[in-house]
């Protein structure tokens, strides 16, 4: 089950549950849409691509599998890269897919 981290690992902006600007790569780094442009659409830390992440629905429409029983993570894993440094390691990845990565 996603862990739906609470924040952006890079700027730290909230990224509630129901955020639309989150993104997440395999791993369920996550950050938002804003820095991974600034990232390249590489993760600093694996190296693999984002995608958005799901909304988790807020009501139980089948079975209890909602946001009341499984909430988002109150974790904040905060660990801004040097951007510079990284996108000077993302070049040569950000012209792969992230499927091809």
């Amino acid at each position: 089950m996603l862990e739906l981290r609470p924040s952006c690992e890079q700027c730290n902006k909230a990224l509630p549950a129901d955020s639309p600007e989150a993104r997440i790569c395999s791993y369920e780094c996550t950050f938002c849409v804003d820095c991974v442009e600034a990232l390249l659409n590489v993760c600093p830390n694996c190296g693999g691509g984002f995608v958005p992440r799901p909304i988790r629905p807020t009501q139980d429409r089948k079975d209890g599998n909602f946001l009341g029983n499984d909430p988002a993570s109150s974790v904040v894993r905060y660990k801004p890269v040097d951007l510079a440094a990284h996108q000077r390691w993302a070049a040569a990845l950000s012209v792969i897919a992230p499927g091809q990565r």
